[in-house]
């Protein structure tokens, strides 16, 4: 028996309301660019969007002009989506706040989450939406997967409720010692002062 590797998401696809709530909440409010346009091909009555989060996958949309916005809370029973969770730089977190707020916006306000800072709020069909920042970069050659699977062992390792910035820097200077090179036959801490 063998796996079937996934190598990323390819794409998540949404049933939303009309085209022009599509539109204007994922390209409008979100800032996706509107990349592709062709009608559903598994339903005739129904439109499918596309637009790109910034990474270069997709998000799609289903539509259709006889369904309208319903901002009741979506589903949230086992094997239904919780939520979605979109990467946003630290200086567009630090703006998410007072754009919300600008065009009237309920949402959670600002979560430490360790690890990330993140902040949420419901789209018009009432599909929970994060906006997550990461409050780190990790080392040339590695992603954010690696350095927090390691800031969980070391988490684990030192019996610590949960991540912190703590156990990233860690992390982090444990990735570089693995993966950069060094002349030096001793890279321990030192102290040259």
């Amino acid at each position: 028996m063998r796996k079937l590797q996934v190598q990323g998401v390819h794409h998540i696809t949404i049933t939303g309301a009309d085209r022009q709530t599509s539109i204007d909440f994922w390209e409008g409010l979100l800032g996706m660019p509107f990349v592709f346009d062709q009608p559903n091909l598994d339903n005739p009555d129904e439109g499918h969007l596309y637009f790109d989060p910034g990474d270069g996958r997709l998000i799609t949309v289903f539509t259709n002009e006889t369904r309208k916005p319903d901002p009741r809370r979506t589903p949230t029973e086992p094997g239904c989506v919780h939520h979605l969770a979109f990467a946003v730089s630290q200086a567009t977190f630090k703006q998410s706040v007072k754009r919300l707020d600008e065009r009237g916006i309920k949402h959670s306000g600002p979560k430490d989450r360790g690890f990330m800072d993140s902040i949420y709020f419901t789209d018009p069909l009432g599909l929970l939406i994060e906006l997550a920042s990461y409050r780190f970069e990790p080392p040339r050659g590695c992603s954010h997967a690696d350095v927090m699977i390691e800031a969980h062992r070391i988490r684990v390792k030192r019996g610590d409720h949960h991540i912190e910035e703590e156990h990233l820097a860690d992390a982090i200077e444990l990735l570089v010692s693995r993966t950069q090179a060094s002349l030096s036959d001793d890279r321990a801490p030192k102290d040259p002062y």
